[in-house]
């Protein structure tokens, strides 16, 4: 009979298990990447972590202009050429950030993404969903309308009910969602990143709480913070060894709150260059290797070493030349997390 863990015994398990590196009582991790840029996927820095997985944000739209099908194309290009998994997460529009679309619009646009790119199965209905800078944020039942469509147009596939954001309304967007669902969401995504910046379980701990001890939680977008050039009014530390402390406490801390979670997505590889405002990457906009990073190649050992690390390419996977590199985003928006962002800016360009 398997019996599931309360979060502290998950915890003891997997502190346990990476620094001993005994044989995996625990359930499987997988570790992936989340970066709007696909150049990551072909650098041999990435190559050595042996990650298989990656995610991205697409616009609802994004197929209506051809600046945006070049993008993505470039993306899942070098994404399918490395073998990676990728995980799309749907969202704002990045041409009318104010416009939520219809339940039909949106269904029809989820059908065209599918006849592009119909070897993707892995996806999120929408992007930090119950962040109040966003509609959605009162709007959890028109989100759960998007998330029945989702499933229809991709019988199969493993659909999130949303990402959300770290934010105190979570607990009621959830229940909220889940009212309006007419079905039991078996998986849900959380953006993070205050929890491991700070060094917190607070919102994991809630999200973990609404959503059921029979669903499974995905963190599709944490990392440490390393810098933020915003306005944002929201205190958060940051630096390189902070970065690297946080990447450690990921692993070391919120890995182990619960056996539901299963995946980890951390945003981003490689620096993006000014005027991105956020930076929580592994290299920097040089390439060169932060202490996060060192990091992060230890902890996927000790996971790997203990059996507990699914989802890798295999060693020595040839990955074929980069496919081009995606376009900057062409609207005006700040690219740090909804809940780090200044208030009332809109998500506009996803990350």
């Amino acid at each position: 009979m398997v019996r599931t863990l309360s979060a502290g015994l998950a915890a003891c398990v997997l502190i346990g298990l990476l620094c001993l590196g005994t044989p995996a009582a625990a359930p499987a991790v997988t570790i992936g990447i989340a970066d709007q840029r696909p150049e990551f996927a072909t650098t041999p820095a990435f190559l050595r972590t042996r990650i298989g997985h990656a995610r991205t944000i697409v616009a609802w739209d994004a197929l209506s202009s051809d600046w945006q099908r070049a993008d993505l194309d470039a993306w899942f290009g070098t994404v399918r050429a490395a073998g990676l998994t990728p995980q799309v997460t749907f969202g704002t529009s990045r041409i009318r950030p104010g416009e939520l679309p219809s339940v039909a619009t949106f269904r029809a646009s989820v059908d065209a993404f599918r006849a592009r790119y119909p070897w993707v199965r892995e996806f999120s209905t929408w992007n930090e969903a119950n962040a109040c800078s966003a509609r959605t944020c009162r709007r959890a039942d028109r989100v759960a309308a998007y998330w029945r469509e989702l499933r229809r147009a991709c019988r199969g596939c493993t659909v999130l009910a949303a990402d959300l954001v770290d934010a105190p309304n979570i607990p009621t967007w959830v229940r909220a969602f889940r009212r309006a669902a007419r079905a039991t969401p078996t998986h849900w995504g959380l953006h993070d990143y205050l929890d491991a910046n700070r060094f917190r379980t607070t919102y994991t701990r809630a999200t973990l709480r609404a959503i059921g001890p029979r669903a499974r939680l995905w963190l599709t977008e944490t990392g440490g913070l390393v810098a933020r050039r915003n306005a944002s009014t929201t205190p958060i530390p940051e630096g390189l060894a902070h970065a690297a402390r946080a990447t450690a406490f990921i692993f070391d801390t919120l890995l182990g709150l619960s056996p539901q979670i299963g995946r980890i997505y951390f945003y981003n590889f490689i620096a993006a260059p000014r005027p991105a405002t956020w930076d929580s990457a592994f290299l920097n906009a040089r390439r060169e290797e932060r202490p996060a990073y060192r990091v992060l190649r230890n902890r996927l050992a000790r996971l790997a070493s203990a059996g507990m690390l699914t989802g890798r390419r295999p060693a020595g996977d040839p990955v074929a030349p980069l496919q081009g590199s995606a376009a900057p985003c062409r609207a005006s928006s700040s690219s740090s997390p909804a809940s780090l962002r200044t208030p009332g800016t809109p998500s506009a360009c996803p990350r």
